[in-house]
C-alpha cells in the first residue's frame, strides 16, 4: 500500500513533510503515478533538483520497470551528465531511449511541484517499443496505456 492509503486522514502537507524526511535520508526518490481512466501509469524522480539535475520521468511501464529504469539512469546522471535533450541513449534492459524535455514539469510533477516550485525542470525517458518504433510513429505499440510524450521532441542527437 501506499503511504497516502494507510494515513487516510493525513493532509497534502503532512505526506509532503514525510517526503522531506525520506530525502533527508536518500537525497531522491521514485514516485509512482497509478494509471487511471484517462492516462497510463507514469513514474519520476523527485530530489535531483536538490542535486542540480533535473528530475527524470518515464510513462507506460510498471512501477516496478519504471523504478529500474529511473534508478540506473539517475545514477548515471549523477556519476557523468544530463544527456542533452533528443539525444538517443541506451535503457536498461538494452531497450533505446530518446530524452524529451517536459514542457510543463509542474503539472505532471506534482509533489516536485510542490517541493520545488519555480526550480523544477524535467526530461523524460521516451523508449522504442519492441519493434524499434517510436510513440511519434504511426504503428507504435506499447500495451494498454501507451506512451504519453510530456514534450516535444528535440533535435536529435546520435
Amino acid at each position: 500500500m501506499c503511504w497516502v492509503c494507510d494515513h487516510p486522514r493525513a493532509s497534502r502537507q503532512d505526506y509532503l513533510d514525510y517526503l522531506r524526511g525520506k530525502l533527508d535520508e536518500q537525497c531522491w526518490i521514485v514516485i509512482y503515478v497509478q494509471r487511471d481512466r484517462y492516462r497510463p501509469s507514469f513514474s519520476y524522480t523527485v530530489g535531483l533538483t536538490e542535486l542540480d539535475q533535473p528530475e527524470l520521468v518515464i510513462t507506460g511501464l510498471s512501477k516496478e520497470r519504471a523504478a529500474n529504469v529511473l534508478i540506473a539512469v539517475a545514477e548515471k546522471v549523477l556519476d557523468t551528465e544530463v544527456p542533452t535533450v533528443g539525444a538517443r541513449i541506451r535503457l536498461p534492459g538494452r531497450r533505446p531511449g530518446e530524452i524529451v524535455r517536459v514542457a510543463e514539469p509542474g503539472i505532471h510533477l506534482g509533489v516536485a511541484a510542490d517541493l520545488f516550485d519555480e526550480r523544477l525542470a524535467a526530461i523524460q525517458l521516451v523508449y522504442a517499443d519492441q519493434r524499434g518504433r517510436w510513440p511519434w510513429d504511426e504503428n507504435f505499440r506499447n500495451g494498454r496505456g501507451g506512451q504519453p510524450v510530456l514534450g516535444p521532441r528535440g533535435r536529435q542527437t546520435p
